[in-house]
């Protein structure tokens, strides 16, 4: 009898739930391998029971533990993006895409063997609290940070809003102690930055990743940026690893017509195509496009720098991207844990794969791996404009971004030609002769 019910319980998690279970019944019976699906479930359920009866240490056997690792083993089997996403997991993948979180609004990095904070968030409570760049975090609720990850750090930094969290703090400049108590609060992340002209006339943009908010935020910064008499626009997608599906058509789409396929996923079957298409802009943005990637940009930044490329809106310079073309969606189980499961493959409007290829650029401008590691210091500084200041506090100089500067050459070209056209076209509507009284 607890042979039989330690099997059925075996069957009730392996479902995991109705509608999954439902799913999973029906592709079996489709493919007339329902015996199989029994057989082999059968089968795993005698191999867990013989784990949890025999294995040498008892505390490791726990049910539902081997089996959450039993599904991880499955999953990753398949290939390296799908997976059993357990509660905590599931909660950082929904705090990325909504570009929020629970906590007090402070950058840290490890410097000099210390977690040091980079700067505070304008309008948070770190900022509020008076915590300066370089003060050192000597530990978080007594728990002491010399030798914690730093990933361990940002976890115990973080936390349900309205909740209290204790810091003590080293300041190097004044040498002083502080403690602070801090209210953590919702702390809302921007995923497009460092919006700014470049000598008065290139636009530029840094995409970090693609959230629920990224699409407004890249328009808020077009307009502002075409108020300043931009021409052209250089948007930055380097190690950007992606995010929503849908984000990564609102980045593109400002640059469409209406209705005009942007990208398209196919599934399993011919069946099941999705295209995605433009809605209606507010405005026309017909203007030279440049964009920047790398090896590590992937997934929503393949789909942005495909589109483009493939419809001739941009010219693309960097390095071949990461070459993940395939689309996870996400499934909610019990227990607040989750399935991230790949579903489709994405292509360019055109039909071109990206999955396994990755967007290969018009304009090729590698860079060894040292000057990679300090340009990704130098983007996420954009304020740190001090030479020696720099070197003091990263250990090297400022280096030239030579992807940067081919873009921007790229643009610079093209405005040369249309210039030229222009100047054409005038001369050609007044007879050869152009007003030559401008100094």
């Amino acid at each position: 009898m607890v042979r039989r019910n330690l099997v059925i319980f075996v069957i009730l998690i392996l479902l995991i739930n109705g509608t999954f279970g439902v799913y999973l019944l029906g592709q079996r019976r489709a493919t007339g391998s329902r015996s199989d699906y029994y057989s082999n479930l059968s089968f795993f359920g005698s191999v867990l029971e013989m784990v949890h009866d025999r294995y040498v240490d008892p505390d490791d056997v726990d049910y539902e533990e081997l089996t959450q690792a039993a599904l991880q083993g499955m999953l990753r089997a398949l290939d390296p993006h799908s997976e059993l996403l357990v509660q905590s997991k599931y909660e950082d993948l929904q705090s990325q895409t909504r570009q929020e979180f629970g906590g007090i609004g402070i950058q840290i990095e490890r410097r000099d063997e210390r977690i040091t904070v980079i700067a505070p968030i304008a309008g948070t409570p770190g900022e509020r609290a008076g915590i300066m760049p370089g003060d050192q975090i000597i530990s978080v609720d007594g728990i002491n940070t010399e030798d914690a990850a730093i990933d361990k750090i940002v976890e115990l930094l973080r936390g349900a809003p309205g909740e209290k969290v204790e810091l003590t703090l080293h300041r190097p400049q004044t040498g002083e102690v502080l403690e602070k108590t801090i209210v953590r609060e919702v702390i809302q992340i921007d995923s497009v930055r460092n919006a700014h002209l470049i000598d008065g006339q290139i636009g530029y943009v840094q995409i970090t990743q693609f959230g629920d908010r990224t699409g407004s935020e890249l328009v808020a910064a077009l307009d502002s940026l075409e108020e300043q008499g931009m021409r052209g626009l250089i948007i930055d997608l380097r190690n950007n690893p992606g995010g929503l599906l849908t984000a990564s058509v609102e980045v593109a789409q400002p640059f469409f017509n209406r209705n005009e396929l942007v990208v398209y996923t196919q599934g399993r079957d011919e069946s099941s195509r999705f295209e995605i298409r433009a809605e209606r802009n507010s405005k026309e943005r017909n203007y030279p496009i440049a964009v920047l990637i790398n090896s590590g940009s992937a997934s929503a930044s393949e789909i942005v720098a495909g589109a483009l490329q493939d419809t001739k809106r941009a010219v693309i310079v960097g390095e071949t991207s990461f070459g993940k073309g395939s689309v996870q969606s996400i499934y909610p189980l019990r227990n607040e844990s989750a399935l991230r499961l790949t579903t489709a493959k994405y292509y360019t409007p055109s039909g071109k794969v990206i999955h396994e290829r990755g967007v290969i650029p018009d304009i090729v401008v590698e860079l060894p791996l040292e000057d990679e590691v300090k340009l990704r210091v130098q983007r996420n500084r954009p304020g740190l404009k001090d030479p020696e200041e720099f070197l003091l506090r990263f250990g090297f100089e400022p280096i030239e971004d030579r992807q940067l500067q081919a873009a921007i050459q790229a643009l610079e070209g093209i405005f040369l030609v249309a210039d030229q056209q222009a100047q054409a076209e005038v001369m050609a509507a007044t007879g050869g002769e152009i007003d030559d009284s401008r100094n």
